[in-house]
């Protein structure tokens, strides 16, 4: 087989004219990223997300922007199995981004917001590549990527259900690629650190509270301690890290997990 661009060629640009893209947690931070930077290349978008406002505000912002491929709202509470299962049918490429987030002690850990965080940010993106695979497997062609954490290959305290979520990503998404890679699907997991997003501004409090220091000390002594570049993660750093892995350059990445997280798991 010929790979995609002979050495010395400039990478192939990423045209996803054609194709049906799905992103959940669309509404803002890196979903919101993801949307806009695969309508640019030509994909319409199921833009999906619980945040009808948000939604809103970025349907117009893309009609605006005069991307090449377009983007459709999509309101839905992933809690809903079986509507997620259903509005990823048709899909060519799949972002599972959607996650929330709460900081406390195992002990201290509401049990109802454990379960909720394992049924969004694991359980859903089952039931949405299961919905996704038939379509895709039937054209030997598609694209899952899955938005993980440097909390998918590391832990911290306080943080239970998001790292036994994140764990859980990263093997389901190697379990898709072996199966996928029969039928020309690809699977792969992006794993930033800290990223500039709103989930990541309202932990400031909970982990002020949880390491009993003020919340000025918490971005330099907590969340950025381990990341050998002192800075957040922006949003459009991850979605090109997303459409880098939809593009033909990537055909061979599958089963993997790629680091954005300034060094941390250097360590």
């Amino acid at each position: 087989m010929t790979p995609p661009s002979a050495p010395g060629l400039p990478a192939p640009t990423l045209d996803l004219g054609g194709r049906t893209a799905l992103v959940t947690g669309a509404a803002g931070g890196i979903g919101r990223a993801c949307v806009l930077r695969l309508a640019a290349s030509g994909a319409k978008v199921r833009a999906v997300d619980r945040d009808a406002t948000g939604l809103e505000a970025l349907a117009e912002r893309s009609a605006s922007a005069g991307l090449a491929g377009s983007v459709e709202p999509h309101v839905l509470d992933l809690t809903d199995l079986d509507a997620a299962e259903l509005a990823a049918a048709g899909t060519d490429v799949l972002v599972n981004n959607a996650g929330l987030q709460l900081v406390r002690p195992i002990e201290e850990f509401p049990p109802d917001v454990f379960h909720t965080v394992l049924t969004v940010m694991l359980e859903a993106p089952f039931r949405l590549i299961r919905g996704a695979l038939p379509h895709m497997y039937g054209q030997g062609w598609g694209r899952i990527v899955n938005v993980s954490s440097v909390h998918g290959l590391r832990a911290s305290a306080y943080k239970s259900a998001y790292v036994a979520a994140k764990h859980g990503l990263e093997g389901l998404s190697k379990t898709a690629a072996l199966e996928g890679a029969p039928h020309g699907v690809t699977s792969n997991c992006v794993n930033p650190g800290y990223v500039r997003t709103p989930l990541v501004e309202k932990q400031l409090t909970d982990q002020a509270r949880a390491h009993g220091i003020p919340e000025e000390r918490v971005l330099t002594e907590v969340l950025l301690q381990d990341s050998a570049v002192k800075r957040l993660v922006e949003p459009e750093e991850v979605a090109e890290a997303v459409a880098y892995l939809c593009g033909p350059q990537a055909s061979f990445v599958t089963g993997t997990s790629l680091a954005l997280d300034g060094g941390w798991t250097a360590h």
